[in-house]
């Protein structure tokens, strides 16, 4: 009897002390950071993203490169000599007849191409397969941000709930610390209780001291994967658990072949080495200009007229290179079909991705109901225990392995929601839902 009535004033006491602390602490404001808010400063920060947003809009400008030649080239042009002999007529090596008259003169030279047998618009469209490679590639690193930013929010508040079973676990440790401490000085439990108690409380302690650090580290993870150089100190909105899986992997496989962003740039490569190896293969094929210059000549030798105009065309037949044509043909198409190997084989890759990331996920899931009645048995086995060491019956080390059994229950419970979360991020991922 007299034993029981110390386990009251000791839990009594306990309590009242726990409420003046919740009481007195003071209220501070907090602002709070949902997974939607981390995603999107992570899109508008990141450099990552933004460098491939400048590369696409530089792909976009090649496609405008390429178009120019199928338009018009005017030029226009000043030229003054004044150190002519008078009476020079001809002219030996680069100097022409009308470079060697004293003048001064000044016209436009405009070249248009009218045809090179579509040589050009196949230039246009290998830039234009190129520019959607990189669009598609602006895509798979916004996705992989994404993926990021989850992982990292998702790691945050598994370490918050860690730390959270960390400190309770602490709590309780102390508290039966308290209870036998009270006890011992009553003479009804041995200083080695004590002592068995206070290596567990040592050891709550550090495991809280652990799990503050690891909060830590990944908020400041979370703010690299945002863009951002300051930790981040906002309360992370918790996030409910996603529906259910699919039965199997298979949608999610046919899913990834269409929406994954990698495929598609790989796809797009592919279409840009067929144009080139078609713009190649038109290098054979002549090529015809028309040309026109016109302009006037106000101070010029007598032997020259004020105005002058031409046009022409001019037609250029390749004949012979030394086998230069042929060469970057055969290398196009040879790049051609290794580019469609590569597709081939970042299928495959993508198809064991999703398969690999559904098993890990449904691991997760199963895991999930496991461990919550991994956590009410513990639980139970720790109120036996201590129901046992209060009436005499068990020893402090039976108590102090239910003790580290819940803990470790607790644990494990707190991080398996948040491990599911992330596995379901990386199976989106790899289906192609974070596009």
């Amino acid at each position: 009897m007299k034993t029981v009535l110390c386990f009251v004033v000791v839990c009594f006491l306990t309590v009242v002390s726990a409420c003046k602390a919740q009481t007195t602490s003071p209220e501070t404001p907090v602002t709070t950071l949902t997974l939607h808010q981390a995603e999107t400063i992570a899109i508008a920060n990141q450099p990552r993203i933004l460098a491939a947003q400048l590369r696409a809009r530089a792909a976009a400008q090649r496609i405008k490169e390429a178009r120019s030649g199928l338009f018009p080239t005017l030029a226009f042009n000043v030229t003054g000599a004044e150190v002519a002999d008078t009476g020079t007529t001809t002219a030996a090596g680069a100097l022409t007849t009308s470079a060697i008259s004293d003048r001064f003169a000044f016209g436009g030279n405009l070249v248009q191409l009218v045809t090179d047998f579509g040589r050009t618009s196949a230039l246009v469209g290998t830039e234009r397969s190129l520019a959607e490679a990189q669009k598609d590639l602006t895509t798979l690193a916004g996705a992989q941000i994404r993926l990021n930013v989850r992982a990292a929010y998702f790691q945050v508040l598994g370490a918050e709930a860690v730390l959270h079973a960390a400190r309770e676990a602490q709590a309780n440790r102390q508290l039966i610390v308290r209870q036998i401490s009270a006890l011992a000085q009553s003479q009804l439990r041995s200083t080695l209780d004590v002592s068995f108690a206070s290596v567990l409380e040592s050891q709550a302690e550090l495991a809280v001291f652990q799990a503050e650090s690891s909060v830590q580290q990944q908020r400041v993870h979370l703010a690299t994967a945002m863009g951002q150089s300051q930790p981040i100190n906002s309360v992370l909105v918790d996030e409910a658990l996603p529906e259910a899986l699919p039965p199997d992997a298979a949608s999610l496989v046919l899913q990834a072949n269409v929406q994954r962003a990698d495929i598609g740039a790989a796809a797009s490569r592919q279409q840009a080495a067929l144009h080139l190896a078609d713009a190649e293969r038109r290098l054979r094929y002549p090529t015809l200009n028309v040309l026109g210059a016109a302009g006037q000549i106000p101070f010029h030798d007598h032997t020259l007229e004020g105005n002058y105009a031409a046009a022409g065309f001019n037609l250029n037949i390749p004949v012979f290179n030394g086998g230069l044509f042929s060469a970057r043909k055969n290398e196009a198409v040879l790049e051609a079909s290794t580019r469609t190997k590569d597709v081939d084989a970042i299928k495959l890759e993508v198809d064991e991705q999703v398969q690999s990331q559904w098993y890990q996920a449904n691991e997760a899931f199963r895991s999930l109901d496991v461990t919550a009645r991994l956590v009410a048995q513990s639980r139970e086995a720790l109120h036996l225990a201590q129901a046992r060491y209060q009436a005499g019956l068990g020893s402090i080390v039976e108590l102090n392995e239910a003790q580290l059994s819940e803990t470790s229950a607790e644990i494990t419970a707190a991080g398996a929601n948040y491990t599911y979360l992330t596995r379901r991020a990386q199976l989106d991922y790899a289906a192609g839902l974070l596009n």
